[in-house]
């Protein structure tokens, strides 16, 4: 979907690149990193699944407010993640990953479907996007 059709259907917003709001979604991701981590050992399946995503959540939506955009809906993350894949700045893996997370998520939160396996799969993935994050926040 094109961020213009985002935007005026009312799923992004455009504002003023913010370095200030990156690193407080970025300490938000480290702190639901380390949730997500203390979950998993504790066997807390579906609080790993759900913090995994949103570390990975915030850590892409610090990305957003570098780039001069508020999310008003998770998905819209993932777009915007896609243009970022565009720019050449970012590998479609992580859009995938996003999205992957989001699904884990939902699945955990709303149809109570988690495992063991998507947990701790879920938490690998999100350390690793986190990772990329940080990197690609020191080149924009």
């Amino acid at each position: 979907m094109d961020l213009d059709d985002l935007i005026r259907d009312g799923h992004l917003q455009r504002i003023k690149p913010s370095t200030e709001l990156a690193e407080k979604e970025f300490s938000e991701a480290d702190y639901d990193m380390g949730s997500a981590r203390r979950a998993l050992e504790e066997k807390d399946y579906k609080w790993a699944t759900v913090k995994a995503y949103f570390a990975v959540f915030h850590s892409a939506k610090g990305i957003l407010f570098l780039r001069g955009y508020r999310e008003k809906a998770h998905f819209a993350v993932a777009e915007v993640l896609d243009n970022v894949c565009d720019d050449g700045k970012l590998e479609n893996r992580y859009v995938a990953d996003f999205k992957a997370a989001l699904s884990a998520r939902q699945g955990a939160d709303y149809r109570y479907d988690y495992s063991e396996r998507t947990a701790t799969e879920i938490v690998k993935l999100a350390e690793e996007f986190l990772e990329r994050m940080e990197k690609l926040r020191k080149k924009l």
